[in-house]
């Protein structure tokens, strides 16, 4: 078991060396397409892996808190890479990827991990205040930034205005900044198991934290997978392109692609959390992955749009309105009495299950 951890961490560290060469040689020669593909997926798993290290050091609940960051910082940087790359994709491109990560999460994860947690114990709780304040917070970022544009009438169709964009920007800024504060500094004990203030509590608690030195390099390799995802995801872009039209996919498809990929590995750990008993941690990771993902996302693209005068469509769809609504619904009444079963859990894999189906077959 121990070989196999050490295996794991070396690939960790060497992922993102290599993804940092290839991005630095994709300036001077072109690269094989499957080979920037599989590096690519490796740079991000190790990207995830280094930002636990990093969580670990600083503990609950600001390690999720990392987590989420890190994880958004990947998104924002294909979302901006690919829309400067493919200008003609660029209306939709954010929207789509938002829309695929909050249904990604609030739907396959959240099922994962309830489904996953019930069959082993049950039944499983949670604190419902901070679960409740992270699920009002993604209410009000996910209509205003997805569902209002459609209503607003300085411009028309799905769009905001330069002036409504940065206000909405400013907006998700502020709530999501907010949201953070409340969760690791004022009321950190919402976000904790109950009976457990101190963080503590947690099986995982009480294992020797990195050193400082494995935290700094874990710091450094963090830095290097980024900068190598960002770089070689814009060299995979016009593959990724021709592939999706080659199947005769709908535009929609690549911003599920996107969600996948950059979610993955933080889902992974989120189930292993739920199936070890842990679905406060599991939550936290989903939700804060969720509020992450507009609060800061959202902002990005709007000051892309502003500074290239380039348009976005932030606006859903009559049939994604819906799912969102559903999903946003069915998510208040799962969580709302602090337990959890297995129906629950196939509910919310259902939900994904429309979700995926309908975006294949409109």
């Amino acid at each position: 078991m121990t070989s196999k951890l050490r295996l794991a961490d070396r690939t960790n560290d060497i992922f993102p060396i290599l993804g940092f060469v290839a991005a630095m040689a994709s300036f001077a020669m072109p690269l094989n397409s499957w080979l920037v593909a599989f590096i690519l997926m490796g740079a991000v798993i190790a990207a995830v892996h280094h930002a636990e290290v990093i969580a670990h050091r600083v503990g609950e609940p600001f390690g999720t808190l990392i987590l989420a960051l890190a994880v958004t910082v990947i998104e924002v940087g294909l979302i901006l890479t690919l829309m400067q790359a493919e200008p003609e994709k660029a209306q939709t491109l954010a929207r789509d990827t938002v829309f695929a990560a909050v249904m990604v999460i609030l739907n396959l994860l959240m099922g994962l991990c309830l489904l996953s947690g019930a069959i082993r114990h049950h039944e499983q709780r949670f604190q419902r205040t901070g679960i409740g304040a992270a699920l009002a917070t993604l209410t009000v970022l996910t209509v205003v930034t997805l569902v209002l544009p459609n209503f607003t009438s300085s411009v028309p169709g799905p769009f905001y205005s330069a002036t409504q964009l940065g206000f909405v920007a400013a907006v998700s800024l502020i709530l999501y900044g907010t949201f953070a504060l409340v969760q690791t500094v004022r009321h950190r004990d919402y976000f904790l198991p109950d009976g457990d203030a101190d963080g503590d509590g947690e099986p995982d608690a009480h294992a020797a934290p990195p050193s400082v030195q494995r935290t700094a390099i874990s710091g450094a390799l963090l830095l290097a997978s980024l900068f190598a995802v960002v770089l070689l995801a814009k060299n995979l872009s016009p593959i990724m392109g021709a592939l999706l039209a080659d199947w005769g996919a709908p535009p929609a498809v690549l911003g599920v692609l996107i969600a996948a990929l950059i979610l993955a590995p933080e889902g992974l750990a989120a189930v292993r959390a739920a199936k070890a008993d842990r679905l406060q941690t599991s939550l936290n990771l989903a939700l804060g992955s969720a509020l992450a993902t507009i609060g800061l996302t959202i902002p990005a693209v709007a000051i892309l749009s502003i500074m290239t005068d380039l348009p976005i469509s932030l606006g859903l769809d009559a049939k994604s309105t819906v799912l969102l609504f559903l999903s946003l619904i069915v998510s208040v009444q799962t969580l709302a009495n602090g337990r959890t079963t297995v129906l629950q859990g196939v509910i919310h894999l259902m939900l994904f299950a429309i979700y995926l189906f309908t975006t294949f077959v409109p």
